[in-house]
């Protein structure tokens, strides 16, 4: 079995491992390139290997980075079926289709307000490919078997990050080894998420490093939005959150709510505009037996927030010019209607922004967090007046820290560990941190190096 590093090297985003033998390919995770231009124009170059040579996909989880090149790949020519979790098929029947939505309606609106350098901006897909690639998808349960093609058994466990986020565990029958991808891992005391489960065998680990070079604040992640609404709301501004539709927009919601009740904020409407987020929302509801919130708490949250769903009342929105909470996608302030607001809510130094997670070098909500005076949305550039905050708090991600626990609370005695999926220094830190404390040989990959398993 030989394992060949697509993506996800150097970089937070672009998740994608080739896993092969004599004969066959499967591919762990699809993902897209987000952040700065340059590893974006991956999403458009060839992909590596012919899609059509590929006879499988197993996903980590649905978060773009990991997920939405698939309705490239199919169009390119992939034929072969996709697996993952229950929850993560339903939450990619809302990712997918959105982001080829975003897509054409960027591409439309670069074309109208002519800032493209292209003649004719297209989309790299389109809402129509991404229903196409759902047609391939198949989901199973945690702790369930399968043979995505003969030799090789997969299982999942799970991750912790996200609702339906696991570990795929790969084991092949011809030589008898097991390599464990570990996708995201989430954290230890997540507000709404179970931990990750202990992994208990593996020849090989790919692990990733988002956070390898750093641990989170120890600050109460309520007590800061406690603080920041109050201040803004007390000097007649809007708080906008830039939040990832599925998983922090949904432990926000939560945590804003819980304050509200605890009169620790004042009574203040909350709007969730992203219809993606609104539809992970419902999922995450209905999948309630998977994290932390009972029925009755999803219930309740779901009645205190005012959702906007049209476009008509996202537009109606950017004239509110009273106190109250904005949730919008997307969580690094790259798309969708979060960029209307912050057009709106930067010149104006009553409002505040809050991120709630990693920014990858690159994104607008990096430049945000790291002082920028302006920042250019839609080809024009805007004054930043507003208060900027970062609660890294807030993030889905473990830490160094909290992964270095998570891989002693196995059984675990690796032959040799990947570090993968983190900016260059983090992932080479915790290749460090990951020797110095086990004595496992651990390396970081370069992009498209083949290596035995």
């Amino acid at each position: 079995m030989k394992l060949r590093f697509l993506g996800g090297t150097g970089t937070v985003t672009g998740s994608r491992y080739l896993l092969s033998d004599d004969k066959h390919r499967v591919l762990v995770d699809c993902g897209m390139y987000q952040g700065v231009k340059t590893l974006r124009r991956r999403n458009w170059a060839k992909f590596p290997v012919d899609p059509s040579t590929i006879d499988a996909v197993v996903l980590t989880h649905a978060h773009i980075d990991h997920s939405g090149y698939l309705p490239a790949l199919v169009k390119n020519g992939f034929k072969g079926k996709v697996y993952c979790t229950k929850a993560t098929h339903e939450l990619c029947k809302v990712l997918l289709p959105d982001a080829g939505f975003l897509q054409e309606e960027d591409a439309k609106y670069a074309f109208r307000k002519k800032f493209s350098k292209h003649e004719k901006p297209e989309p790299l897909f389109t809402e129509k490919d991404a229903w196409e690639a759902l047609k391939h998808f198949e989901s199973l349960h945690y702790h369930e078997t399968f043979e995505p093609v003969r030799g090789f058994q997969v299982t999942f466990t799970p991750a912790g990050h996200i609702l339906g986020s696991s570990c795929v565990h790969v084991h092949h029958e011809g030589d008898g080894r097991t390599i464990v991808f570990s996708g995201d891992v989430g954290r230890q005391n997540d507000m709404i998420m179970r931990p990750p489960e202990p992994l208990q065998k593996a020849d090989v680990l790919v692990c990733e490093s988002t956070y390898g070079d750093r641990v989170h604040g120890e600050t109460d992640p309520e007590a800061e939005l406690a603080k920041i609404i109050t201040r803004t709301a007390g000097r007649g501004g809007i708080v906008l959150i830039p939040a990832f539709a599925v998983g922090r927009a949904q432990m926000l919601l939560y945590a804003i709510h819980k304050i509200m009740g605890d009169d620790r904020i004042p009574k203040l409407p909350v709007f969730l505009n992203s219809p993606m987020a609104i539809k992970a929302t419902e999922i995450f509801s209905r999948h309630h037996k998977e994290h932390k919130l009972n029925a009755a708490q999803c219930e309740q949250m779901d009645e205190k927030t005012e959702f906007v769903r049209t476009v008509e009342e996202s537009i109606k929105l950017d004239s509110v010019r009273y106190p109250c909470v904005i949730i919008s996608a997307s969580g690094m302030a790259s798309g969708g209607r979060g960029l209307h607001h912050l057009k709106t809510l930067l010149p104006n130094p009553r409002n505040s922004i809050v991120f709630a997670g990693f920014q990858a070098p690159g994104t607008r909500g990096d430049a945000l967090v790291n002082g920028a005076e302006s920042v250019k949305i839609h080809g024009e550039y805007w004054p930043v007046k507003a208060e900027i905050h970062n609660l890294d708090s807030l993030s889905a991600h473990g830490d160094y820290k909290e992964i270095l626990a998570w891989l002693e609370q196995g059984s675990l005695k690796p032959e040799k560990v990947y570090v993968t999926h983190g900016e260059a220094v983090a992932s080479d830190v915790m290749r460090k941190r990951i020797r110095e404390k086990f004595g496992w040989e651990a390396e970081v990959p370069e992009l498209f190096e083949e290596v035995e398993v």
